[in-house]
């Protein structure tokens, strides 16, 4: 049984080598490629402007490392004051990797049922205090502009982090946005685009991380059936939009390498 990992290329290699060490025939096919931000200078701006936030929250490990790579020489990391908020522990380890304190940092807890702004939320509700400032770190997909705002087609509206907003807002804090970095559909050669083809239809367990990689896969292989096609979601919104795109068994796991191996082999 062969593992197609969709995730973006640096996360895509970690995730081949755990599924590898487990036994799993995984391949990295990145559905998404990531790229620095559309306008870097609104980083440096905000970078300026560290000492006026009470909270980071990144919506992703990519979230955190292309706003550190921007971060000015001068702004030693050890002195900064924000909370930082993250979903999961690839971003807890980005943010332990630039320099940030273990103590502040919010996450869920590594062995939550889910790494998503709600089981954040569970965990830093009782800590925002009306009148903060909170600066939400996050992507761009085409289609929106580098301040976040979509364009009329609606590609790239966040469920997650605008639900996270919208809490922050009712406990009276003020949320700003920032594009730290840009996800883009790759362009696939013909030889990947027959591997796609192959694993529609050949038994492959699709491992699905973003709703946005089913649909940058759909997109890219119009047409295709993905009715004999197996997949693995690591949420229930991801679950969703693969059974929306057609695919036959569907499976649920959180990111833990453990769930991830045992619904794979669920799906044998």
């Amino acid at each position: 049984m062969r593992v197609i990992v969709t995730r973006p290329g640096p996360q895509a290699g970690k995730w081949v080598n755990g599924l590898r060490a487990a036994g799993l025939d995984a391949q990295a096919l990145p559905l998404i490629e990531i790229a620095g931000p559309p306008d870097p200078q609104r980083v440096r701006d905000a970078w300026q402007r560290i000492g006026s936030f009470d909270a980071l929250m990144f919506v992703s490990a990519n979230a955190v490392e292309q706003f550190f790579a921007l971060r000015p020489d001068a702004t030693p990391v050890s002195v900064l004051q924000p909370h930082f908020f993250v979903t999961g522990p690839g971003s807890v380890a980005a943010l332990r990797k630039a320099g940030v304190a273990r103590d502040r940092i919010a996450a869920p807890d590594e062995a939550a049922a889910q790494f998503d702004s709600e089981a954040l939320w569970a965990v830093v509700q009782n800590q925002v205090q009306a009148g903060w400032r909170v600066l939400i770190v996050r992507g761009n997909t085409d289609g929106e502009s580098s301040d976040g705002v979509a364009a009329s087609n609606g590609v790239g509206v966040g469920v997650g982090r605008d639900w996270f907003a919208a809490r922050l807002k009712e406990k009276g804090a003020s949320v700003e946005f920032l594009v730290s970095y840009e996800r883009r559909a790759p362009v696939l050669t013909a030889e990947v685009l027959a591997l796609v083809h192959a694993a529609a239809q050949d038994g492959s367990v699709w491992l699905f991380s973003s709703s946005e990689a089913i649909s940058n896969l759909c997109t890219m292989a119009a047409g295709q059936s993905w009715q004999q096609a197996l997949a693995v979601a690591t949420h229930p919104r991801i679950a969703g939009a693969a059974r929306a795109a057609g695919f036959a068994q569907v499976r649920e796991a959180s990111p833990a390498l453990s769930d991830l191996v045992a619904s794979i082999e669920s799906l044998a």
